[in-house]
């Protein structure tokens, strides 16, 4: 089973992963792309990818949001739609997909719900048609196993952009002899299979290059890191409640340090980008 993520974290953590993307290579992806992209969001949850790439694009643009979980689904056109009208641009639903009417154009987005676990299947059943000149992706390649992401980049022919890689690096201040321990014990969770094999976790922007390189593609990464402050104390706590499952003790001395505004978080990710061959 596909392990699923709340609306309410991804919420939550979407105002830290726009801040930590790299606008750099998501501007490349923009320049490389055709006057009117089309673009598949594999794992789109909430739409937060959309909501960050679209307004660097800026021009018409064709977006498919797939994820497995509907209700997900359902949740980023509400949220795409108050964005756009919180800058005046007009959004419409028309049943199946969402019109964003923008001073560069219309951005026209919709909705599949699909087993991610096939998901890599770009080219057969998933788009059933729907052509796409970029496949782009945000904290999903640490979740999938090594398979799933050969057989996605053995389908892909186009651009691929992913963000919010995790790369195993963490910094919690003020640092605790116990961390490492916390660290250990976090990084063996991330290789649990999350529903596609046995997760990549922190190795996977390595393995994403190696792979994509291997295959002609032109990549580029840059590090795309949270940085939590001492006033984001919602978050820190929910980083918190995640890293410590196991020992309260680390878990009652960090959110000690929170409510006392002492403590700062940085959270290590890659974004990576990778152009075909010719592209």
């Amino acid at each position: 089973m596909i392990e699923a993520f709340d609306a309410e974290w991804l919420a939550l953590r979407e105002p830290f992963d726009h801040a930590a993307r790299s606008v750099a290579l998501a501007r490349r992806l923009s320049e490389r792309l055709p006057q009117r992209p089309r673009i598949v969001d594999l794992g789109a949850g909430t739409g937060s990818m959309f909501r960050f790439l679209a307004p660097i694009i800026g021009r018409r643009q064709d977006w498919l949001l797939v994820d497995a979980d509907a209700a997900l689904l359902d949740e980023a056109f509400g949220r795409i739609s108050a964005w756009a009208r919180r800058r005046s641009f007009n959004a419409a639903s028309t049943g199946d997909e969402l019109l964003v009417s923008t001073p560069t154009g219309l951005w026209r987005i919709e909705a599949r719900t699909a087993d991610m676990a096939h998901a890599h299947d770009v080219n057969g059943g998933l788009l059933h048609g729907w052509s796409c000149d970029a496949v782009v992706c945000s904290a999903l390649l640490d979740l999938v196993s090594a398979s799933w992401l050969e057989r996605l980049f053995d389908g892909v022919r186009v651009a691929f952009f992913a963000s919010l890689t995790v790369d195993g690096r963490d910094m919690w201040l003020p640092r605790d002899p116990s961390d490492a321990r916390i660290r250990a014990a976090f990084r063996r969770d991330q290789f649990r299979d999350k529903g596609f094999g046995r997760a990549l976790g922190p190795i996977a922007p390595g393995f994403a290059l190696r792979a994509l390189a291997a295959r002609g593609y032109v990549t580029s990464s840059a590090p795309s890191d949270w940085h939590v402050s001492r006033t984001a104390l919602r978050m820190q706590r929910a980083l918190i409640e995640g890293r410590g499952v196991g020992d309260p003790r680390w878990q009652e001395m960090r959110l000690r340090q929170a409510l006392r505004g002492r403590l700062a978080i940085t959270i290590g990710h890659r974004d990576i980008l990778a152009l075909p061959p010719g592209g």
